[in-house]
């Protein structure tokens, strides 16, 4: 049921004054989405690549793994692994996007050096190691790139439908309050100008009357 407001002049202006306000709302949030837009469809380009670059990384890492297992051993491979730190630390920091908070995900960076002593490991194992340190890299870059991309694409979504409220609801519903407003006080108005016309009349007639009287 829409609200019930009184036909007055303060309530039309106040109407008025909210109608520019939501329309400037919805330019605002249209050219936030709009930024959004372009953001997203730049980081799809990014995404994509990052996910070439994963599976180039996961050929090379598993190919990599295959030669060390068939030259020095599936003892020396697993042997290298339980050595090896298996600990890894991802900095997060948040950004700021057109207002809304983006999580940023550094990719870890690993050192040239292996952290074990290579004394007993075969070059096929350290070479696998090697490779799958940069399949982790290319997993969290992805995993980073993928989570901007979803939480940018939910807020599209949410400024969207900010956008329609306000287009296919909240506007139209003001401009139909202003225009039940001033259909009232348009009649009013014509009300008042026919009482004052009538008076008019009366008094005019009266004058005549008197003028006739004294004649």
């Amino acid at each position: 049921m829409a609200e019930a407001i009184a036909p007055t002049r303060s309530n039309l202006l106040q109407r008025r004054d909210q109608l520019k306000l939501a329309g400037r709302g919805a330019d605002l949030l249209k050219r936030k989405r709009d930024a959004l837009i372009g953001e997203f469809f730049d980081l799809v380009k990014t995404s994509l690549a990052a996910r070439r670059k994963l599976q180039e990384a996961s050929r090379e890492a598993y190919f990599a793994l295959f030669l060390a297992n068939a030259w020095d051993g599936p003892a020396s491979v697993e042997s290298l692994a339980l050595a090896s730190d298996s600990g890894l630390e991802i900095e997060i920091k948040v950004e700021n996007l057109f207002g809304v908070k983006v999580p940023q995900v550094q990719p870890p960076t690993f050192s040239t050096e292996v952290p074990f002593s290579p004394v007993g490991a075969g070059a096929r194992t350290l070479d696998a190691a090697s490779e799958f340190r940069k399949l982790t890299e290319a997993i969290v870059e992805v995993a980073a790139t993928e989570t901007r991309l979803r939480r940018i694409g939910e807020e599209i979504k949410k400024t969207n439908r900010r956008v329609n409220a306000l287009e296919q609801l909240v506007i139209p519903g003001i401009n139909a309050q202003i225009r039940q407003i001033r259909s009232v006080l348009d009649q009013r108005a014509l009300e008042e100008v026919t009482v004052l016309k009538r008076i008019k009349a009366k008094l005019e007639a009266k004058e005549k009357e008197g003028a006739a009287a004294t004649a």
